[in-house]
């Protein structure tokens, strides 16, 4: 990965036409045929990622592994994780990690080498970007920053998150303003000299579907930050929620939709990568309709 991550990003929505981030959530029990019954253990977990990466390459930008569920299948779950990253490269996708990491000092340092894949350096089983969380302040984001720089990927901080108790913390009144809006200042400090020829930086930032009003204040507080929109479909929003995060030309946000799509057969029936190709042109499609 030799050019900047917002410019692959950027490039990857302008060759798509589309600005959908496919979450790739394998659960064992949600499995369909043939990956259902368990047999073929971890190669059962990849083939099914790997055929969802097959039926939605076309209409996807991007794929975002959650490693929470890879982790859940250890001991080998991890490296599960890592062919279906190198099997979305070879598809041409961009790949966030959506690891939400966070520590400080050497730790921090070794959750950023493992969430980045560095142990794979010279590999194309890289991940493009990571997602951050900044509850430790500068201490527990420079870390991932400076790996990020040394191979030119991204970093996504959570800023105002999707879940409906966000508010709980994130909408604080700090007496600087409410704490998203503090992370948010930092978020655009972080990524002032980190910006690529597309005009975005690569210290992104986390923004909810489901808080569409705050998406917009958000837009304005951060120019420069490529937006990572949770929330949409199984969550409730939709795409008028989300289109105050693009600018005029389409770029500045991939929107993430994960069950709605790898799982849409079990609202369809039918073949289940027929079912996820048809649920990622329909929010390709979706979110174009407001947006370009």
């Amino acid at each position: 990965m030799t050019s900047p991550f917002p410019d692959r990003l950027a490039r990857a929505i302008a060759t798509k036409n589309s600005r959908v981030c496919v979450g790739l959530d394998p659960r064992p029990e949600m499995l369909p045929p043939p990956f259902a019954d368990g047999v073929n253990g971890l190669e059962d977990v990849v083939g099914f990622c790997c055929n969802i990466v097959d039926a939605t390459a076309e209409y996807a930008a991007c794929v975002k592994p959650q490693a929470a569920y890879f982790e859940a299948l250890a001991p080998d779950g991890l490296a599960a994780m890592w062919q279906v990253i190198e099997y979305a490269h070879r598809q041409d996708l961009v790949v966030i990690l959506d690891a939400k990491r966070n520590d400080i000092g050497s730790t921090a340092q070794a959750y950023a080498s493992a969430s980045f894949g560095m142990h794979w350096r010279g590999s194309i089983a890289q991940a493009d970007a990571v997602t951050v969380n900044p509850y430790l302040g500068c201490d527990g984001v420079e870390p991932f920053l400076e790996v990020a720089d040394e191979l030119h990927g991204g970093v996504f901080v959570l800023v105002k998150t999707s879940n409906p108790s966000s508010g709980e913390l994130q909408d604080l009144d700090s007496g600087a303003g409410k704490v998203y809006e503090v992370v948010a200042g930092l978020v655009k400090e972080w990524g002032a000299s980190r910006v690529g020829e597309c005009g975005y930086s690569s210290v992104g930032a986390v923004v909810g579907a489901t808080y569409p009003r705050q998406l917009a204040e958000l837009r304005e507080l951060m120019p420069q930050s490529v937006f990572l929109v949770p929330g949409y479909g199984a969550q409730g929003g939709g795409a008028e929620d989300v289109a105050a995060a693009f600018d005029d030309d389409g770029l500045g946000a991939i929107v993430n939709s994960s069950r709605g799509i790898i799982y849409a057969y079990r609202e369809t029936g039918g073949d289940f990568q027929k079912a996820a190709a048809e649920a990622a042109r329909a929010m390709r499609d979706d979110l174009n309709a407001v947006i370009v």
